[in-house]
């Protein structure tokens, strides 16, 4: 991983002089003495490290790792950004970037799939959250870095790489071959199905709150302004900006708290509110939403401000439960620091870290074969993550303890009936249960 040299030379120069600040910051808070004895004692270390180990170090490595390292044992979203790192930031955020559609990370020296990006070599391929790539081209992965396994998925596109799978369930490790390309992220599809509007929403990128919007119109326009409700499918949508996540919730709400976000003292919350409207952009119309243990960070924002508020129905499984923010502090032009600086708040009050979002009404996804069998990544398996002591369930709908029948069929039983997505069904029935709006002209009759 290249990281700035500068950045590093800046570093050690602080540390060289920090023995001559020490006394004067001992005098002033005795309770600072120890966090100088500790950075004598890293001086002492790196000292040690450049004039023995047995062969030539570099000190931007040697500090780099350091950098790293105590980012590290913070907890899993606290990071540094590199020159490259900060550039693949940039243009995810803008909503295009080169290769394979996965977001992965490392968990015991393996790299694991958080999710797959809708419509990209991974998704079609049915790479699924949880699974595990071992090898690459034949080449045993295990044990390498992440930036490493990364640099080579990556390629020109219109090439083809090999990834060997394991997944959880299955006996046996399998192949799937993939062909790169680049990847131009939608992050706002819909359709329509009936008289029910569907709203995708695959990322929280620059153009996605302008996207839902946008959505909604021409839904409208289709149905002859005369739809019956939205499904808003924020399964596998892995978060991204604050900021489209309240356009979104703003899209739906006509007043009340979106969410707030809380810092290290009690008097650091930043609340946000919905613009003061007479109508929001859906009309009133009943909304559900989607949610997996995919949905994450901005997702379950939306998702826990439209339940909080009344406005939607929210049904799937328990989302991720990334309930903490990031601040991008950069360092130089092309690198930056990502530290986690508050959680936030559904608007009850409610904090998903850990517990994530649960749906008002649990729906499996009967239509996914590995559904059983396949483990659920979630905020509360990664090492080092935030704690969240007050856990509390608001969901709208009582769990009777009951099957429901209608949870009971195969995924060969739903696709003979013609089912691809189990959840989407339900949904669109859902909706469609409800009955079309009741006019006051109706209501006279």
């Amino acid at each position: 991983m290249s990281k700035s040299l500068l950045r590093a030379a800046v570093l050690v120069t602080t540390i060289a002089l920090i023995p001559t600040a020490t006394a004067t910051m001992a005098a002033a808070d005795a309770g600072n003495v120890n966090t100088y004895r500790e950075l004598d004692q890293f001086m002492n270390v790196l000292r040690t490290v450049r004039a023995d180990y047995v062969d030539q170090v570099d000190d931007k490595k040697l500090i780099e790792g350091a950098i790293n390292g105590m980012l590290e044992s913070l907890d899993p979203h606290s990071n540094y950004l590199d020159v490259r790192d900060f550039q693949n930031l940039k243009t995810q955020t803008d909503g295009s970037y080169g290769g394979l559609g996965l977001t992965v990370q490392m968990e015991d020296g393996a790299v694991k799939v958080v999710t797959p990006t809708e419509d990209t070599p991974a998704y079609r391929a049915g790479i699924k959250s949880g699974d595990y790539i071992t090898n690459l081209d034949g080449v045993l992965i295990y044990g390498g870095s992440l930036d490493e396994a990364v640099d080579k998925m990556r390629g020109s596109p219109g090439t083809k790489i090999k990834l060997t799978i394991v997944r959880p369930g299955r006996d046996k490790p399998f192949d799937v071959t993939l062909t790169r390309e680049i990847i131009q992220i939608k992050p706002v599809k819909w359709s329509v199905n009936g008289r029910v509007g569907i709203i995708n929403i695959n990322s929280f990128s620059k153009a996605t709150g302008q996207g839902v919007r946008d959505g909604i119109a021409a839904i409208d326009k289709q149905l002859g302004g005369r739809p019956l409700g939205y499904v808003v499918d924020l399964r596998s949508n892995p978060g991204g900006l604050l900021d489209q996540a309240i356009e979104v919730s703003d899209a739906f709400l006509t007043h009340g708290e979106i969410v707030s976000q809380r810092g290290r003292e009690k008097t650091d919350i930043d609340r946000y509110y919905a613009t003061r409207k007479t109508v929001d952009f859906a009309h009133g119309l009943p909304v559900v939403v989607l949610v997996d243990s995919g949905t994450a960070s901005a997702a379950e924002i939306v998702a826990g401000a439209l339940q909080d508020q009344r406005r939607g129905l929210v049904i799937g499984e328990r989302s991720f439960g990334k309930g903490s923010v990031q601040t991008l502090v950069p360092l130089t032009d092309d690198t930056a620091l990502r530290l986690t600086t508050a959680r936030y708040y559904t608007p009850s009050g409610r904090s998903v870290q850990e517990g994530g979002i649960q749906p008002d009404i649990i729906v499996p996804q009967l239509s996914d074969s590995d559904y059983k069998d396949r483990p659920r990544l979630r905020e509360a398996d990664l090492r080092r993550h935030l704690i969240n002591q007050a856990k509390v369930d608001d969901s709208l709908l009582e769990d009777d303890g009951k099957a429901d029948p209608r949870f009971a069929q195969t995924a060969a039983q739903l696709d003979k009936a013609g089912v691809k997505d189990f959840q989407l069904d339900y949904a669109i029935k859902t909706i469609a249960r409800l009955g079309p709006p009741v006019t006051k002209t109706a209501a006279a009759r």
